[in-house]
């Protein structure tokens, strides 16, 4: 084998690792080992609006969401509560060839652990995150969108150390399946996705205990996935990623501008049924503004009550771009209107409740994310140890879609035509192509 190609990638996303986690991650055992055998940066730059399943969707197709198609965690749902929602679940909703693709061409084993926007993929070991809604079945669901007979054994093996998504339990049983499908099936890519962190900071704030006790988990869980490497006796020809999706802010209000917009009669109810010419769709620090097809009076509405909220300052609204500024930042090129959120604020599709909710402070800190991905302490960290890997070299600026073609030039693979580069810098030497 070549020696500055690995035979086996094991990429681990662990959300909502930001740079502010950095300094206490960067020392624990296991990630400082990595660090220290390998190649880091703390400026990885996430995609627009920074939410998971957008940001999963470019590390495997080395594209921004105006190409990929995933725009957001869920499809447009107005009038859908957050809890019935469908997500992006499946890989139908991406436009654009994929890392797991390009495996298969090349007749490589994939295999896949909760990532996003993976069921009915080609992959060849998946369970994917995937979640029943209204009155479906949990296990038929993923059995029905993965491979069945790989699901089955991962549930017969460790379900019983699962306690539904609750964490830490959901990511140690993600972390089993990760062992054991390295020492038994030696996928050549593995992707894992690690929620504990994310979960921590949404319910406790960024500067928590509970977020220092997930940094802790994760560094163990890593040690485990390092283990079963040296287990497996595949050591010597692997390359092992972690890296972050987006990073938290916390937040003190919750904004329901949709109410704005149903004052105007942008939104209104006829024959019982809830209608709209305007509609905003939260991603927590941002929002998309929604406008039926050639309604541009509605257009010309929303705007105007948009921009009358920004002069009054109590809505928490830092900006409106427009599309030129959004072509900036690769967003969804079927939206001509973006909100960004001030610090401390988020915003809420609900019509129901205060405009602007204060969170009570008896609950604590909580954080969310879909900001802008340029503010301050907000990028992710990137750490690659393995192969033909430079030792303890730190990389610049990188962006989310390098991260594909970097997986390809790994595993010694062509990819496709995309927005991303291969970070060649890294490696010891210069037999990779870019």
């Amino acid at each position: 084998m070549n020696t500055d190609k690995s035979k086996y990638l094991i990429v681990i996303s662990y959300d909502a690792f930001s740079k502010d986690n950095w300094e206490m991650a960067s020392k624990l055992p296991n990630l400082s080992k990595l660090i220290k055998n390998g190649a880091y940066s703390t400026s990885l730059k996430s995609v627009y609006p920074t939410l998971t399943y957008v940001a999963h969707t470019t590390m495997v197709t080395g594209v921004y969401p105006d190409q990929h198609g995933v725009y957001h965690n869920n499809p447009f749902q107005p009038f859908v509560t957050e809890a019935k929602q469908r997500w992006f679940w499946y890989k139908k909703d991406i436009k654009v060839p994929t890392i797991y693709d390009c495996l298969k061409k090349h007749h490589m084993k994939s295999a896949a652990l909760l990532w996003p926007v993976t069921g009915r993929s080609v992959i060849n070991y998946n369970l994917p995150e995937i979640r029943a809604i209204k009155k479906e079945n949990q296990i038929l669901k993923i059995l029905r969108n993965g491979s069945p007979l790989y699901c089955i054994s991962m549930e017969k093996k460790f379900g019983r150390f699962r306690k539904g998504i609750k964490q830490p339990y959901l990511d140690d049983f993600t972390t089993m399946c990760a062992v054991d499908t390295i020492i038994k099936n030696k996928p050549n890519l593995l992707l894992m996705h690690l929620i504990d962190l994310d979960d921590a900071k949404h319910q406790h704030g960024t500067d928590s205990l509970a977020v220092e006790k997930a940094i802790i988990r994760m560094d163990k869980r890593l040690g485990d996935i390092i283990q079963a490497v040296e287990k497996a006796r595949i050591k010597e020809e692997t390359t092992i990623f972690v890296l972050g999706d987006h990073g938290q802010i916390n937040i003190r209000y919750k904004v329901k501008l949709n109410q704005l917009l149903k004052e105007k009669g942008l939104i209104y109810e006829e024959n019982g049924q809830m209608k709209w010419r305007a509609y905003l769709q939260s991603t927590g620090g941002s929002a998309y503004l929604h406008v039926k097809e050639n309604d541009s009076e509605a257009e010309r509405m929303a705007v105007a009550v948009i921009n009358q909220a920004i002069s009054e300052d109590c809505f928490g609204i830092e900006r409106l771009y427009n599309r030129t500024e959004l072509d900036h930042y690769h967003v969804e090129t079927a939206v001509n209107y973006m909100l960004e959120a001030k610090n401390g604020y988020c915003f809420d599709d609900d019509l129901e409740g205060p405009m602007v909710a204060r969170i009570e402070a008896s609950k604590g800190d909580v954080a969310t994310h879909g900001y802008l991905p340029d503010k301050p302490n907000y990028q992710c960290n990137f750490v690659a140890s393995g192969v033909g890997i430079k030792n303890n070299y730190q990389l610049g600026e990188m962006q989310m879609v390098d991260i594909a073609p970097t997986m390809a030039t790994i595993l010694g693979i062509d990819f496709y035509d995309c927005d991303g580069r291969s970070l060649t810098e890294m490696f010891q030497n210069k037999t990779h192509s870019s």
